[in-house]
């Protein structure tokens, strides 16, 4: 949505980027409260790395349930699917590891951690709507 001054979000300038993804967050979710508010069941989509950011979102979703699901397909099937994007979708990103060991350091104990490898996206959108309710909420 951004035309002129878009940076990415592990861009430069880094607190340019970081103020641009708080604007996208605050955004999704004053969106979500919109159409739950409407009698929807928003979903929304976002890279949650941290406890810090999960709270950030709780936050803008008050008296909502919020169902906390992290799609963990661990780092070789990522990589792997990152080489059968067409070039254009591609994520080139070398902090998997990282990642990977912040995330379940911070929120390993949260939501549901649902191991997708083995799953194509329609199985795994088919799971996800059938046991999210009862595997996946945040607190």
């Amino acid at each position: 949505m951004i035309v002129n001054g878009f940076v990415w979000a592990l861009g430069e300038p880094a607190d340019e980027a970081a103020r641009q993804v708080e604007l996208l967050h605050r955004n999704l979710c004053a969106l979500a409260n919109n159409f739950a508010d409407a009698g929807f069941t928003p979903l929304i989509d976002a890279m949650i790395p941290s406890r810090e950011k999960l709270d950030f979102f709780l936050d803008l979703l008050p008296a909502r349930q919020v169902l906390f699901v992290v799609l963990a397909p661990g780092i070789e099937a990522c990589q792997y699917r990152n080489t059968i994007r067409d070039p254009r979708e591609r994520f080139d990103f070398d902090g998997y590891d990282d990642l990977d060991a912040g995330m379940k350091r911070e929120l390993g104990d949260v939501g549901w951690w649902f191991d997708t490898a083995a799953h194509t996206p329609e199985e795994t959108a088919d799971r996800i709507v059938r046991e999210a309710r009862h595997r996946a909420l945040a607190n």
